[in-house]
């Protein structure tokens, strides 16, 4: 759960103050972070949900911060691929700020 410590660090929010907006204690995100205990399957779910992540990052088996997404398969050109790779990169306040451009365009 070294990744938990890392995403609560970089949002700048305390144990604390993390504990309180999801209903848990701060013992329980001290003892998560520092390994003395796991969190049930509920409490990663909501943790994911929280920070906009997968259960699979905050456990250490991926890297990848951003959530895994169902997507359809597309055949994508270059410039297709590298669109998609900027918006995976932009922030949930970006996206969304992305998405009112694109449907006032269209």
């Amino acid at each position: 759960m070294e990744n938990l410590k890392k995403l609560r660090a970089k949002v700048g929010i305390s144990q604390q103050k993390l504990a309180g907006e999801l209903g848990l204690t701060q013992q329980s995100i001290h003892s998560y972070e520092n390994g003395v205990y796991e969190p049930d399957i509920a409490t990663l779910k909501l943790l994911a949900a929280y920070f906009d992540t997968s259960v699979d990052y905050l456990i250490g088996n991926t890297d990848i911060r951003r959530r895994i997404e169902k997507s359809d398969r597309f055949e994508l050109n270059s410039e297709e691929a590298e669109l998609i790779k900027k918006y995976r990169a932009l922030s949930k306040k970006h996206r969304k700020s992305l998405q009112l451009i694109l449907d006032s365009l269209l």
